[in-house]
């Protein structure tokens, strides 16, 4: 369990962490390199409308700090992402999966399980804060595991 207090940090790599969009994976995808598929999607999300921005994610030093780049300039985001992002995601997680032997392995161990991105903050994506999200990480990694199956 990852925790802090103030007199320590207490960390520990998940079982699944792998299959976190945030998880240290190089994905080359769409003739570039990126450093987590958190990189390779926020990038995408901004390649056609602002290149700079794209090119900025794209050499964030860390997801976390993709994130922050891709929330200060969300009004920058072409109306028509909202009708792909699924696709998109699905692409990344593919590629991550493909180019990935601990990834693959990662979804094995889920066997037949439910996969549930446990957000507390993201309806869309993850389970949400009230654990009623439309969860579709965890879909599509579904998805991709029966393909290895």
């Amino acid at each position: 369990m990852n925790k802090e207090t103030e007199e320590a940090i207490y960390f520990f790599t998940p079982a699944f962490h792998p299959l976190d969009n945030f998880s240290a994976h190089m994905i080359s995808l769409w003739g570039k390199k990126f450093p987590t598929a958190e990189h390779a999607y926020q990038w995408k999300k901004f390649s056609a409308s602002n290149p700079a921005i794209a090119q900025q994610i794209l050499a964030a030093s860390s997801p976390h700090r993709v994130k922050e780049i891709s929330d200060q300039h969300q009004d920058e985001v072409l109306p028509l992402w909202h009708k792909k992002k699924v696709a998109i995601m699905k692409e990344i997680l593919q590629a991550k999966a493909n180019q990935h032997e601990d990834v693959r392995e990662a979804l094995k161990r889920t066997g037949t399980r439910t996969i549930i991105e446990n957000s507390p903050v993201d309806n869309f994506w993850g389970a949400g804060p009230n654990g009623k999200g439309e969860n579709w990480v965890g879909k599509i990694w579904m998805e991709i595991r029966e393909s290895l199956l």
